[in-house]
């Protein structure tokens, strides 16, 4: 009888079949026509499993080498570990101990996405800051539009998992599903709305104002005291419907008119406290990577994540426009991050 250097796919698979019929090892080995000694050999080494993965040392790199890292991660935002080191001339070490390095000076982000301001932005910016200096911001009614989706925005269905658990199944949608558009203000510390602009609705100027009509009018500012309007200070962004003829028109003959309606920089999101609210109630209704299967559903969470969002946070934001015109002034209206 033979011998042969390794067994085969079949003949493995044959010995695990005769070994579950009951034969013994030297049976197999006589009706494979095998070295009983290959044949005994592989039946011990599966049933010792696979040998441990042995971990090995992480490679080290100098203090020196250090702060050649940390030096490079500055100047090359959004780059990859690999790149980072390789720029400084460092070779040889893992990815794992790559990233861990650089966890400790530095984290992985997204590029933030944001409209480009030319010069006589900035310098428009510089002055709405130093018109507005001197205002008491607890009178102005900030106010804006958004729009969330079933899904929520890409990226963020991503988490920790548990080993060994699964990722939960995520709907996937033929045409995204469609959306609701919110509107909502806040002044000082009260939240106003959020109302729900009617589905299929494009808001151009007479749409825009007819909603303000049967939402802002008639359900919160016709409420207020006559000293309240009086002091008011409405703001809104210069998105079309705001900005046009019209609507300035039909806000003036509401009492809305000069220095009741500020005027807006232009690319300017980042001065309103409103986008902060945005970002709470986002992140609200879409912790967890959750999803939602009617545009009903997605506007009932919006509706409580906003209630759920309480007197002194709106206040955090309101009183934090005295900092934010500073810091465009210091900026040389720049941008000031929000």
């Amino acid at each position: 009888m033979g011998q042969k250097k390794d067994l085969t796919g079949s003949e493995k698979s044959k010995i695990v079949r005769y070994l579950a019929e009951g034969c013994s090892s030297l049976k197999i080995a006589k009706l494979l026509k095998r070295d009983h000694r290959t044949i005994k050999r592989f039946i011990q080494n599966s049933q010792q499993g696979r040998k441990k993965r042995v971990e090995k040392p992480r490679c080290k790199i100098t203090a020196h080498e250090l702060r050649k890292v940390k030096r490079a991660a500055a100047k090359m935002p959004l780059a990859t570990s690999l790149d980072i080191f390789q720029s400084c001339n460092i070779t040889g070490v893992p990815k794992s101990t790559r990233c861990a390095i650089l966890r400790d000076m530095a984290e992985v982000r997204k590029a933030e996405r944001r409209p480009p301001l030319n010069k006589t932005h900035k310098l428009k910016r510089q002055d709405w800051a130093k018109k507005y200096l001197k205002t008491d911001f607890s009178k102005v009614l900030w106010t804006d539009e958004m729009r969330v989706s079933l899904d929520g925005p890409d990226g963020w269905a991503r988490g920790w998992i548990g080993k060994g658990q699964r990722a939960p199944v995520r709907l996937r949608r033929q045409q995204g599903g469609g959306g609701v558009l919110v509107w909502a203000g806040i002044i000082k510390d009260e939240l106003v709305g959020p109302f729900r602009v009617e589905d299929g609705v494009k808001l151009n100027s007479q749409s825009y104002c007819q909603f303000l009509e049967d939402a802002f009018f008639k359900q919160w500012y016709r409420k207020k005291s006559a000293s309240f309007k009086k002091n008011m200070i409405f703001m809104q962004d210069n998105a079309p419907s705001h900005a046009s003829k019209y609507s300035t028109a039909w806000l003036a003959r509401k009492g809305i008119k000069e220095e009741k309606l500020m005027t807006w920089p232009p690319c300017s999101p980042d001065l309103n406290p409103i986008e902060n609210l945005w970002s709470i109630i986002k992140c609200e209704i879409y912790k967890e990577g959750k999803q939602y299967t009617s545009l009903n559903s997605v506007w009932e969470a919006v509706v409580a994540a906003a209630h759920n969002v309480d007197g002194e946070q709106i206040k955090t934001l309101t009183e934090s426009m005295d900092g934010r015109l500073l810091s465009v002034l210091a900026k040389k209206g720049g941008y000031i991050g929000r």
